[in-house]
């Protein structure tokens, strides 16, 4: 009968603990864009019309790349008086907008002609790309059995050090999968691009994008019994 009381396991049951890891290196599967468009005028509806016209070509453009883009999202938009620096009266001087919008690409072929052409717009700036996988990547997965099947190894090596067998399962926590963090995009190994455009080009070149390899770290923590070691 097994005495479930005891934490640290008996001489004739002892427990054995052991910590599995195991990390990935795998294909990005999206690619993040940060899409700044700007303008200015003398007055609110100058800048306000630019930017609403800028903002249009855009999203237009992004649309004719179909699948390609998985998801397109507009962030915030300001409209910004800016004053004049003389005098005590507050007087405008002009009115800059802002408009940031995101865009994440899963066709990479299409990823750099799509970056070139962004920046090649008017008052437009392309951030990016921020490489990442999806929360539903299998490389999660893998890498989360990848550290089970270390951790029964690395345990059945401990045991057999003594003399003994794995005898069965006492507990398997689950301490936390790692894919990138892609809190603002900022993940592992992310690269950055700022363009302001192409002013005299009729057609820019499509950049040459290596995408980079993303890592996948999980941890497991696993608790056994195992027979009474030969000592």
């Amino acid at each position: 009968m097994t005495d479930t009381a005891q934490p640290y396991g008996t001489p004739h049951q002892p427990r054995l603990a052991v910590r599995g890891e195991a990390r990935l290196e795998v294909d990005p599967e999206t690619a993040h864009l940060s899409i700044t468009v700007t303008a200015r005028g003398k007055d609110r509806r100058t800048a306000l019309e630019d930017l609403t016209r800028r903002n249009t070509t855009v999203l237009e453009l992004a649309h004719n790349y179909g699948d390609a883009i998985e998801r397109l999202e507009t962030g915030t938009l300001s409209i910004t008086p800016e004053l004049t620096q003389r005098g005590r009266d507050e007087k405008i001087r002009a009115y800059h907008g802002r408009v940031h919008i995101t865009a994440v690409l899963n066709d990479f072929t299409a990823l750099g002609e799509f970056i070139t052409r962004a920046g090649d717009l008017d008052m437009t700036r392309v951030d990016g790309p921020w490489w990442a996988l999806r929360p539903t990547s299998p490389a999660h997965g893998e890498a989360r059995r990848q550290a089970v099947r270390e951790a029964v190894q690395r345990a059945r090596e401990y045991a057999a050090a003594v003399g003994a067998e794995l005898a069965a399962l006492v507990e398997l926590a689950d301490i936390g999968a790692e894919p990138p963090a892609p809190a603002a995009y900022a993940q592992r190994g992310a690269a950055a691009l700022a363009l302001g455009g192409f002013a005299d080009a009729d057609d820019p070149p499509a950049l040459d994008l290596e995408p980079q390899q993303q890592t996948v770290y999980a941890q497991v923590n696993a608790r056994f019994i195992m027979t009474p070691p030969k000592l």
